[in-house]
């Protein structure tokens, strides 16, 4: 079985203005070594952000290589860079292993996200052109038609354009770039599946919009600080609603093959 096999696709945000989505599946020729152990780390740091794979699980390389196409040496490295960032641990002779990542550690990350991207939506306030504002009215239209209509992949594709517009105007490129730093740990392609962000989407960004069309930079700023921190509550609840039933799951399972030994260890009426 395929890690991530409940997706066909999968996405993570890497560029370097903090929006931009990449579609990964198998390799691709004339990528280096380095971009292939990058591939990997993001491949399986959004199975952990998502809780496909939990605390204590070992990580198959050979599942890791097989999912994206690449050999095993740079899925290893792939997670040797993820145990550099504490998200796995190695034990010797046995592999990699997930390390704990609290409700706490996700929080975390998005405060950081909301705290840079609003300050970048600060600084464009003043900066976005009539023709801007314009564009992002547009985007905001479809993407509020897209989520009454339950199209995820149009609300996730306008909500990346109207972020990605907002961040590039904002002129603030190292802001940018440590942006790019902490949305690569938020695993974007399982948000379409997570309940209540295609509405959050939509609701969010009418305060924040009305603030860029008041060129109202302190509005702008509590705005995106605030929709970034509900997606991230968001993805808190749906981990320990994972994390929940997989709990559940494992212990019916533990439960059901303990009454099977013991049946099994009953000698059969004569």
């Amino acid at each position: 079985m395929q890690y991530g096999a409940g997706s066909a696709d999968y996405h993570t945000e890497v560029a370097v203005d903090g929006s931009g989505i990449d579609g990964f599946g198998s390799a691709q020729p004339g990528r280096g070594r380095q971009a292939l152990s990058e591939e990997s780390a993001s491949y399986v740091r959004a199975l952990i952000m998502s809780g496909e794979l939990r605390e204590g699980e070992f990580v198959r390389l050979d599942r890791i290589a097989a999912d994206l196409g690449i050999s095993v040496t740079p899925a290893r490295e792939g997670l040797l860079l993820l145990r550099g960032e504490g998200f796995v641990v190695s034990e010797p002779r046995r592999g990699f292993v997930v390390a704990p990542l609290s409700p706490e550690d996700v929080a975390d990350l998005f405060f950081v996200q909301a705290t840079i991207a609003g300050e970048l939506a600060a600084r464009a306030a003043d900066k976005l052109s009539d023709a801007d504002l314009a564009e992002i009215d547009r985007l905001q239209d479809q993407l509020t038609r897209a989520a009454r209509n339950g199209d995820g992949d149009v609300v996730a594709r306008c909500n990346h354009q109207l972020h990605r517009m907002i961040n590039q105007v904002a002129a603030a490129p190292k802001l940018n770039w440590f942006l790019g730093l902490s949305v690569r740990y938020v695993p974007t392609r399982f948000f379409t599946s997570i309940a209540g962000w295609e509405e959050a989407s939509a609701h969010d960004h009418a305060a924040l919009i009305q603030a860029l069309h008041g060129r109202d930079a302190d509005g702008a700023r509590v705005a995106m600080e605030e929709h970034i921190r509900h997606a991230g509550e968001l993805l808190v609840a749906h981990l320990v609603r994972t994390r929940s039933a997989m709990s559940d799951s494992t212990g019916t399972a533990t439960a059901r093959d303990a009454v099977a030994g013991q049946e099994a260890a009953t000698p059969a009426d004569s």
